[in-house]
């Protein structure tokens, strides 16, 4: 096993093989237990767009908006008035920030291949979302640290990824089918983001977890 396979999260070396198909081969880490697809199975960027292009994200489709509820219902709760967020991950048909901004907040967006602005790497902000992009994250590290850093005081870090609990068979679950999925996270590996950011993480459901730094 080479260097190229430590964890992508912590850098840890403490990898073991997790499951192999003939596809992949995903490993583990034995210190924050975040599974992951080693770099050399990742989809190149033309690839990658290629697949995202086909996402039929309709700010108008109420079963998505229903679907988003399980993030937006929680965070809203939280916010103040005239709030400012960050939809990081946006997508080609960005919806949650849609909600946010009709319910008196205002909403930045950012997107690698749809929404790259840089520019928002410069501010801060009330609350910041993450839906359905976690899994995709080669650089989980580096990009949760810093969109941690962007918060304000009393802040929140709000995320959507299905969770791999132990109830899961990963041989046959369908999540990890999507060839653009290459890193899966466990309440284990949640609670371990927040141990790092001395946060305090609410997991809600099988797929949704809150990070507030500081409490």
């Amino acid at each position: 096993m080479s260097q190229i396979d430590a964890c992508p999260l912590c850098d840890s070396n403490k990898v073991q093989p997790y499951y192999s198909n003939e596809n992949a081969s995903y490993l583990c880490c034995s210190d924050c237990d975040l599974v992951f697809l080693p770099k050399r199975f990742h989809l190149n960027n033309i690839d990658e767009k290629s697949r995202y292009d086909l996402h039929q994200n309709n700010a108008n489709d109420v079963g998505y908006r229903q679907f988003l509820s399980a993030i937006f219902n929680p965070v809203e709760k939280y916010l103040d008035s005239n709030s400012k967020g960050l939809d990081f991950g946006c997508g080609p048909g960005p919806t949650l920030s849609l909600m946010f901004e009709e319910a008196g907040h205002s909403v930045d967006l950012f997107d690698k291949y749809y929404q790259n602005n840089s520019s928002v790497f410069s501010n801060q902000y009330d609350f910041i979302s993450a839906t359905e992009v976690l899994e995709h994250l080669s650089h989980p590290q580096m990009e949760l640290d810093r969109l941690i850093s962007m918060l304000n005081p009393h802040g929140v870090l709000a995320v959507m990824t299905q969770i791999l609990t132990k109830k899961v068979d990963f041989a046959t679950w369908y999540y990890k089918n999507d060839p653009t999925h290459i890193a899966f996270f466990s309440e284990k590996t949640l609670q371990f983001l927040a141990n790092k950011w001395q946060a305090r993480v609410e997991i809600i459901g099988d797929n949704v977890a809150l990070f507030f730094p500081g409490k």
